[in-house]
């Protein structure tokens, strides 16, 4: 009654919701297809590394990221960003899955000897389409995608604020007058919200121009910079947020959103400083607002994902260190050259603050902050080239023949007092990881000469986080072939970052805070299985793809008949999940050792959830969160028309990898309705059978659901564990019955019934009542065997007030952990909650297993 009630209310909310009909006024494609199938926001906090972003959680800042920890299940992982550490290095290899696929942000093209920078649409462009001839799949194709250099397989009007497709697109102006009012007032809360965000924005910023004035800033940047930081932190967040809860009403596929806020306070102010960090509450509170709307889609099952593309580095200008531009100092420190360079062309020194708000297109918005001059000092047809943005700085065009790339190299460090300058030797080659030859890489720094990747914990030193990967990057940076002759780097162990922009806060680098990004992923999304305990890129990539091409459960093959076995056999599992890995908190004593067993028990309510919508994979997806090694599962539907005719027992154990045994409890031809058990360690069915119904008596003898009871053997570790699954009937006398028969000779009381014993499952009954203290006469509840919990609640699992689910041990297994989750996924998924109970098992050691089951 609860569950269709708050069914209803869903639908009428999704009927009256601003986003969807705003979606309809503006004529955008809607899907009315494939409800149940997987869909996915990527959110990325453009440059939050992981340092930052802890401080940031200690701090308070991000209360609703640390809520997806604490609560939601959600797991915070390092990830790295690869090198060079720039947000279309990283997009690239997410959305196409090529690392490196330019060299830095800004950079010369080989082909054309044209300087390009990526904020630029033309660069933009030029880049994508190599991307695409790499036959790659662009990763939001049928998708959307918000701030963006790439618009990775999007539809034009569905790429907003991107490099490429300035402004959000053609949706708003095709749209009538009638359209635009109503998008308006359907949103003039968050207009009002929007002022008022602005309006303090524009008072902060005007305290951080005078600021900037104090410290001997540029008049005219300080001024310029105050409209971009209210355009890229508050409203560029704001219309984005907003047409990403459009996209999940339309039921998109998959989404992409770039928040650019923090980033770009950060190289103004430092990425540790209180402006950049003041930047993280209104950005978690978008991700908040957009995984609401996720969660209440019922167009699709949306997954929400947030990471960062890379990290910053605190930095000094390379300008404010020594009076001039890098390219000025490159220029004079080559001049001593038999044929030194003949003038240069770089790509200026200013970063890309002033550039990011020419992403809400327009005319004027272009001609207020035009894209920024190149430094022209030309001295022959083909000048030396240096492009210099962050704490990398590539040279081109070095045609001295006649001098060694080391002597060059050399006179760059110690003329430049540049921390490190690295090149190709065109005269020696090594063999690569694909079992080809590559050209060696080597360098030159404050010590002296060294090579790539020999003197790679020297020049980075053992405390960068990712150190192997890092050297294996900037070497083959250094072989890209847009990479030019020389590559200079801001950074080094032991030296203070430089940037060669003035800028604050830097990236692009190989650096150990600017590469060290983060990814905060749902329970049930684990790491690569490379053997790596952190992401990069293309792991995010692979992960996404995996995640949207599963088919949901009901499109899955069933087997070709009923998973059930007939109640006079007892059938050993063909197939053995290995064990999984010892929990924390395991100790060891000789002759025997302890082990923790995570059992669950759990009423799937036919894995119809409170929204309406039925999900066995929804169900798959609970259960891996939180990876039980055993789980009893109740009201579970096989083959009926209701649920689709689906057999969700062997479905939800397909997802999970897991072993299963189902007992139907109720028979119609061909349909089935009853409990299951599934493991990861071996079993074997010992019994399975319907339990007594109501007494003769009773006032409705004949209208009682029938109810019934699995019994599996579970080998843990050599250790043989009786585990019991039921669900009990609705009325006292009933359960009293079920109860008696459970504990006789038939079932727990039976000869084979070795200790120790483990009955789970619904018993439909309170704590305290005759049914229970009768149970707990003869094993433990699990709920007060732990000391300091508070028994927990499991139903209705939007308000669980009541224990009616419950986990009885024999006295030996110890209560180590108890947790009922309640997570916007456990909330959904049914409308009872999961028990999850941990217990320590005592494992006799080797050569002692079968003494221990034959003392019993």
């Amino acid at each position: 009654m609860i569950t269709r009630l708050e069914s209803t209310l869903r639908r009428w909310r999704r009927k009256i919701s601003r986003s969807e009909w705003l979606a309809r006024m503006l004529k955008l494609q809607i899907n009315e297809r494939d409800p149940d199938a997987p869909a996915l926001v990527l959110i990325q906090i453009d440059g939050l590394g992981r340092p930052q972003l802890d401080r940031a959680l200690a701090d308070g800042k991000m209360p609703f990221l640390k809520r997806l920890i604490e609560r939601e299940h959600y797991h915070l992982d390092h990830m790295y960003s690869g090198v060079p550490a720039t947000t279309p290095a990283v997009q690239a290899e997410i959305f196409y899955g090529v690392k490196a696929a330019v060299p830095a942000f800004g950079f010369m093209s080989t082909d054309s000897q044209e300087m390009l920078r990526m904020y630029e649409s033309n660069a933009a462009t030029q880049v994508e389409q190599k991307l695409k001839d790499t036959g790659h799949e662009p990763l939001l194709k049928h998708g959307s995608c918000y701030v963006s250099l790439f618009s990775a397989g999007a539809e034009f009007n569905d790429a907003h604020y991107c490099a490429a497709t300035y402004g959000w697109g053609n949706s708003l102006k095709q749209a009538g007058p009638l359209a635009l009012l109503v998008l308006l007032l359907a949103n003039i809360w968050s207009l009002i919200r929007t002022g008022a965000l602005l309006l303090l924005e524009l008072m902060l910023s005007v305290v951080d121009f005078f600021r900037g004035l104090i410290d001997g800033q540029d008049f005219i940047r300080e001024l310029m910079f105050i409209p971009a930081r209210i355009g890229i932190t508050i409203l560029l967040r704001e219309l984005s947020t907003v047409g990403v809860k459009i996209d999940i009403a339309r039921g998109l596929p998959v989404i992409y959103i770039n928040f650019l806020g923090y980033d770009e306070q950060a190289h103004r102010r430092g990425p540790s400083s209180k402006f950049a960090h003041w930047t993280l509450k209104g950005i978690d509170d978008a991700i908040a607002r957009i995984w609401r709307a996720a969660h209440r889609s019922s167009r699709r099952h949306y997954d929400v994902w947030i990471y960062s593309d890379h990290g910053q580095e605190d930095s000094i200008p390379y300008e404010t260190l020594h009076g001039r531009s890098l390219a000025d100092a490159v220029s004079e420190a080559l001049s001593s050259l038999p044929q030194s360079p003949k003038g240069y062309l770089a790509n200026g020194d200013h970063g890309i603050q002033l550039q990011r708000i020419r992403l809400f297109g327009g005319q004027w918005v272009q001609k207020l902050f035009p894209v920024g001059k190149q430094q022209d000092q030309r001295g022959g047809e083909t000048p030396m080239a240096l492009s210099a943005m962050g704490p990398l700085a590539l040279l081109y065009n070095i045609h001295c023949k006649d001098t060694p790339h080391a002597e060059i190299a050399r006179l760059i460090v110690e003329k430049t007092k540049a921390p490190m300058v690295l090149y190709e030797d065109p005269n020696a080659t090594e063999i690569g990881p694909d079992g080809n030859a590559i050209t060696k890489v080597r360098g030159w720094w404050r010590q002296g000469a060294f090579s790539l990747p020999e003197d790679g914990h020297l020049v980075f030193g053992d405390e960068h986080p990712f150190v192997d990967e890092a050297v294996e990057d900037l070497a083959n940076l250094c072989r890209h072939p847009d990479a030019g002759d020389f590559v200079i780097s801001g950074w080094c162990a032991g030296h203070e970052s430089i940037s060669f922009a003035i800028e604050s806060g830097s990236h692009g680098g190989a650096g150990p805070n600017e590469t060290h990004a983060f990814a905060l992923m749902p329970g049930d999304i684990h790491f690569p299985s490379d053997g790596k305990e952190h992401w990069r890129p293309k792991d995010i990539r692979d992960a996404a793809l995996r995640f949207l091409r599963a088919q949901p459960a009901r499109k899955l093959k069933s087997p070709p008949a009923v998973t059930v076995v007939s109640s006079g056999n007892a059938e050993t599992l063909s197939s053995t999940v290995s064990a999984p890995a010892s929990r924390e908190g395991e100790t060891t004593k000789h002759p025997t050792t302890t082990k923790i067993l995570r059992v669950m028990t759990y009423n799937v309510h036919i894995c119809e959830g409170t929204d309406g919508k039925l999900s066995p994979e929804r169900i798959a997806r609970v259960i891996a969160r939180y990876s039980p090694d055993v789980v009893a599962l109740q009201e579970v539907d096989v083959r009926r028309q209701r649920t689709g005719g689906i057999d969700q027992a062997h479905q939800i154990s397909q997802l999970l990898a897991m072993d299963f045994h189902f007992q139907p409890a109720m028979h119609l031809e061909d349909e089935r309705y009853g409990d299951a058990i599934m493991s990861r360690f071996p079993v074997r069915l010992i019994k399975k059978g319907i339990l007594p119904g109501p007494p003769t008596k009773s006032r409705l003898p004949g209208f009682a659901e029938p109810r019934g009871a699995l019994w599996i053997e579970m080998d843990f570790h050599g250790v043989k564990i009786q585990v019991f699954n039921t669900h009990l009937g609705l009325s006292k006398a009933e359960r009293l019955r079920q109860i008696d028969a459970l504990t006789g000779k038939e079932w727990m009381g039976s000869s084979q019934c070795q200790r120790p014993r483990i009955l789970l499952g619904d018993f439909n009954a309170l704590p305290g009542s005759q049914e229970i203290r009768r149970v707990s006469e003869l094993l433990n509840d699990t709920q007060l065997k732990l000391k300091g919990h508070k028994p927990k609640g499991t139903f209705f699992s939007r308000l669980p007030k009541a224990r009616i689910d419950y986990v009885f041990v024999d006295p030996e297994l110890e209560v180590n952990d108890i947790h009922v989750p309640r997570s916007e996924l456990t909330r959904q998924a049914s409308d009872h909650l999961p028990l999850i109970v941990d217990l320590r098992v005592t494992i006799p050691m080797a050569g002692h297993v079968g003494q221990e089951q034959q003392g019993d």
